[in-house]
């Protein structure tokens, strides 16, 4: 009876033969090793990897980008929180973890403790890296701004999305504007491309001795998280160097630095003269440091921006994060009725290219700056530092927020609007400067928002 069981065709539930191929041949106890690509990888440095090793394209979306940024950039630990559209990015680096390129990997109960524990683990010596996106930006906003001020290096992505009421998961960078003033370096990806070369380069500009400061990679969710774009990486089976701790600008925690040395002593406490002193010389080293961060920007990002067409322009549009993407199209469709448009696209938000700007924008005579959020945080940078060193009019917008996508004839309009010296139909009064203002129309304008 048995032998006729032992003979007998094994079937699934529809009556066909189930066959089962044999396990794969390994040498560790007959288990395939799950890390073993993962421990083939090569350490280079990144000069190499920046600029020497053979890269080959891939058309993937922003989210397997970060994934196969941080496949390669040595990582120690990566915490997280799901919040859309983060979750997809971090679920990915959850994978990175099981394959063995990620050593530590876990998810912490909200997002002030996620980065609260990154803030632990950087200054224990490790190379960190996490993300999240909005409300998530919002709720761990008090311990990000604490990570320069501690001199913690490591990558933050900020997948943007709404924060305002009435709350929505849809695409608006407003949240940038709360990362730009904390003393952390930021950069806005216009693509794919951009999301796997700034974390990368973050990593080995934020570890820099003279610079030892967090760095946010900001992209606007969904527009490059979750659609695709080409991507042209180096070879998977390469690796940055890991964090030499050692070489920052502060110790970091251990037997000899004890936790409680970074607690305020008593005397701090007590005296409001050594308080201040103390606080306002350490901010002042901080964005110091945010300003040494610009050679290696310049060196490994090839500069804090990208200039296009500018010389002999008409009208410069300047953009960062998707709006750079828009105004492409803008400058192709500008072309095709006769007028010459530049384009500016910034990469580094902190530290900012004024420099740059000023040299850029010295002869342009119209500035049209369309931006993915409500308050215009990059035209006032934009207007503050060319102040006195351009005579252009300046076009704070158009703007789309709350999950829009811009229409690119909206930017095409406002270069004509202000070329012709027409009343823009997107962009009120009070946003136009470097022209004569209507005030009654300021006025209408400000009592009706």
């Amino acid at each position: 009876m048995s032998e006729a069981l032992d003979t007998q065709v094994k079937t699934n539930p529809q009556g066909d033969p189930i066959t089962v191929a044999p396990p794969p041949p390994s040498t560790q106890g007959g288990k395939k090793d799950p890390h073993a690509e993962a421990k083939r990888q090569r350490v280079v440095s990144p000069e190499y990897m920046f600029f020497e090793a053979p890269r080959e394209r891939e058309f993937i979306t922003g989210s397997e980008a970060a994934k196969e940024a941080v496949r390669r950039s040595n990582v120690d630990v990566a915490i997280a929180y799901p919040i859309t559209p983060q979750s997809e990015t971090m679920q990915l680096i959850g994978v990175l973890y099981g394959e063995g390129y990620v050593k530590e990997y876990y998810r912490g109960e909200e997002e002030y403790g996620v980065m609260s524990a990154i803030a632990g683990a950087s200054r224990a010596g490790v190379r960190c890296f996490t993300a999240t996106a909005g409300p998530g930006t919002l709720r761990g906003i008090e311990p990000i701004a604490s990570w320069p001020g501690h001199r913690l290096p490591a990558v933050a992505l900020f997948t943007c999305r709404v924060v305002n009421a009435p709350l929505a998961i849809q695409p608006d960078n407003i949240e940038i504007a709360y990362l730009l003033n904390c003393g952390m370096i930021v950069f806005h990806a216009e693509n794919q491309q951009d999301m796997f070369d700034f974390i990368m380069k973050g990593f080995v500009i934020s570890e820099k001795n003279d610079v030892t400061l967090p760095v946010g990679v900001c992209c606007d969710g969904f527009f490059v998280t979750h659609a695709r774009g080409y991507c042209a990486m180096p070879d998977r089976g390469l690796k940055l160097p890991p964090r030499d701790a050692w070489r920052g600008a502060v110790p970091v925690l251990d037997a000899e630095n004890p936790p409680a040395r970074l607690s305020r002593d008593a005397p701090v406490q007590k005296s409001n003269f050594m308080a201040y002193n103390i606080h306002a010389v350490w901010q002042q080293e901080v964005w110091a440091a945010v300003e040494r961060s610009r050679k290696y920007i310049d060196f490994y990002m090839g500069g804090l921006v990208e200039a296009q067409n500018v010389e002999g322009a008409e009208a410069i549009l300047i953009a960062s994060g998707s709006a750079a993407a828009q105004s492409r199209e803008a400058v192709r469709l500008c072309a095709e009725q006769g007028i010459q448009v530049g384009l500016i696209k910034v990469r580094s938000l902190r530290p900012f290219p004024t420099a740059e700007l000023r040299k850029l924008c010295a002869k342009a005579k119209l500035i049209v700056i369309p931006e993915f959020n409500y308050v215009g945080w990059l035209a006032k940078d934009v207007a503050a530092s060319i102040y006195g060193y351009s005579k252009a009019k300046i076009i704070a917008g158009p703007h789309v927020y709350g999950g829009m996508s811009m229409p690119v004839e909206m930017i095409v309009d406002e270069v004509i609007c202000g070329l012709s010296g027409k009343k823009s139909n997107s962009v009120p009064a009070s946003a136009i400067m470097g022209t004569e203002v209507d005030q009654q129309a300021v006025a209408h304008f400000m009592q009706n928002i």
